[in-house]
């Protein structure tokens, strides 16, 4: 395995210093991990640098074609000071599929997770200490070759950059309003739905501009062709639970493969709930609901974790959620899951990966 060369700042910046304060994405560390690629060198270089802006060709084939793709991870920081990760293995694996329907060569998955570890290990002073706080981690790769084309690019960078980071939403734990689009399509089957491209997120943005307006918080997908079935809200995957039986969409090739999902399917069925991954129609949600019978809405996602859902908006419907407060479900499941990425509860076996102590 190449050797992950590293360079340390000459000029560490100011740790934020109200940590219960932070917001999401706005603050970056001192360092960020950089590898290249070369047509006929294949990837190379790993090292871990003075986190700096890119000198990019103004031809850049990520500028103009939109070949990029990104994960993205949490580093948390346990009561007793280690430094640990949730289940990064699946991170690097989703990351080489959406490589794979985007043209970009495949990472060596092994190299990547070391990378990983020996960046969050540099930067472990910046994962924050207070509840709820987390360094975000956002791996991805750009297209370099400098070519006004369509066709792949034959070099790239995969960088990781790092972000301290507090709740996701503002409110917290508290139920989220949700959203129903209707009049615009977000992906189909054999597009890029599947992959953790920025095209799936710029063509959203539409939608989430005029959700807000509406004061909703998120919105959630219909299926490109018929409109009718649900697939995914903007940033985390969507569970309902029917008359106790916990559904979620089914993974289709239009729709992210979550991995806070996968663990929460894993998590219920090996304590006994009923799990069904299959199609459900936004008919089938209202139905239930005026039957009395929608007992939770939930999303989950790395940023979230698990996020209420208290209302979603479909056409001139307005169905109400639980009463305004988090169903036993989603609060067992944010309880559980935080527990294990926090280091406090043990999980099943491989979920954690240990980097360092603090």
């Amino acid at each position: 395995m190449e050797t992950i060369k590293v360079e340390l700042t000459a000029a560490p910046k100011q740790k934020p210093a109200d940590e219960a304060a932070l917001g999401f994405g706005s603050v970056y560390t001192d360092h960020m991990f950089v590898m290249n690629y070369d047509e006929g060198q294949g990837w190379h270089d790993p090292r871990v640098v003075p986190y700096a802006p890119l000198s990019l060709d103004p031809a850049a084939m990520c500028l103009h074609y939109g070949q990029t793709v990104f994960e993205g991870l949490k580093a948390y920081r346990s009561a007793d000071g280690r430094i640990l990760l949730f289940r990064p293995e699946e991170n690097f694996a989703r990351l080489n599929l959406s490589n794979e329907r985007l043209c970009i060569p495949p990472l060596d998955e092994k190299l990547c997770l070391e990378g990983l570890k020996k960046f969050v290990e540099v930067e472990k002073d910046w994962v924050p200490h207070a509840k709820d706080t987390s360094l975000y981690l956002r791996p991805f790769i750009i297209a370099t070759q400098p070519h006004l084309g369509v066709s792949a690019s034959t070099s790239y960078l995969f960088l990781i950059i790092a972000s301290p980071s507090g709740p996701y939403y503002a409110e917290g734990l508290n139920p989220v309003k949700i959203y129903v689009e209707t009049n615009y399509v977000r992906a189909v089957k054999g597009g890029m739905g599947m992959a953790k491209t920025g095209g799936n997120y710029a063509v959203s943005l539409k939608s989430q501009v005029e959700a807000h307006e509406q004061n909703y918080s998120q919105v959630l997908w219909l299926d490109g062709v018929e409109r009718r079935y649900i697939e995914e809200v903007g940033a985390m995957n969507i569970f309902f639970v029917i008359d106790g039986e916990v559904v979620t969409p089914m993974i289709n090739g239009s729709i992210l493969s979550g991995i806070t999902r996968k663990s929460v399917c894993e998590l219920l069925r090996s304590e006994g709930y009923t799990v069904t991954e299959r199609r459900v129609s936004i008919q089938e949600v209202s139905d239930a609901y005026d039957a009395g019978k929608l007992n939770e809405v939930f999303g989950t996602g790395t940023a979230a974790v698990i996020s209420p859902v208290g209302q979603l908006k479909w056409g001139d419907k307005i169905m109400e959620i639980g009463g305004g407060k988090i169903g036993p479900i989603s609060q067992h499941l944010y309880n559980e899951l935080t527990a294990i990425q926090w280091g406090e509860k043990t999980g099943p076996a491989g979920w954690v990966t240990e980097v360092c102590k603090g």
